[in-house]
């Protein structure tokens, strides 16, 4: 595993973000827009199945807020790889990093898996099972969004 950070360092991009305030800025620009436009409409759909604007259909929500929260995934994942290869070695040995990542990889594997199993709308699926899912990817984001701010404050 090292010598594949090690190579991911040693790219052309990662040499430039090293050397690049202005690139670096842009991509860790695009990382924090990614989260918010992830995080903020996760949070909302997860509110909204634990009990807020019931007024308002599930499907509504569905339709808006899980394209935005899908392309701020990718664009998170997308702008986080290219930070990391900038020094993927040292944050590899990072807890706070590798809980992340693990966060993030179960949040994202849980929304899969509910959907697929019962559609964008989540009809069919019971009140407990939406609650607790929706808890657990509170839960997972949230923790992902803290974890990433602590390695800036490991040495």
């Amino acid at each position: 595993m090292e010598s594949l950070f090690i190579a991911m360092e040693s790219t052309a991009i990662a040499e430039y973000l090293r050397i690049s305030r202005w690139g670096y800025a842009a991509v860790n620009t695009a990382h924090i827009l990614g989260i918010a436009l992830l995080v903020g409409p996760i949070l909302s759909f997860n509110l909204h199945i634990l009990g807020l604007w019931r007024n308002i259909p599930r499907i509504i929500l569905a339709r808006v807020l899980l394209p935005v929260a899908t392309t701020g995934l990718v664009l998170a994942v997308t702008a986080g790889s290219l930070l990391f290869s900038v020094r993927a070695l040292e944050y590899s040995g990072i807890v706070f990093f590798q809980i992340k990542i693990l966060l993030v990889v179960l949040g994202t594997l849980s929304a899969l898996q509910l959907h697929r199993t019962y559609g964008l709308s989540l009809e069919g699926a019971t009140e407990p099972r939406l609650k607790l899912h929706a808890i657990l990817s509170t839960l997972c984001w949230l923790g992902a969004l803290v974890c990433g701010r602590l390695i800036a404050f490991v040495e």
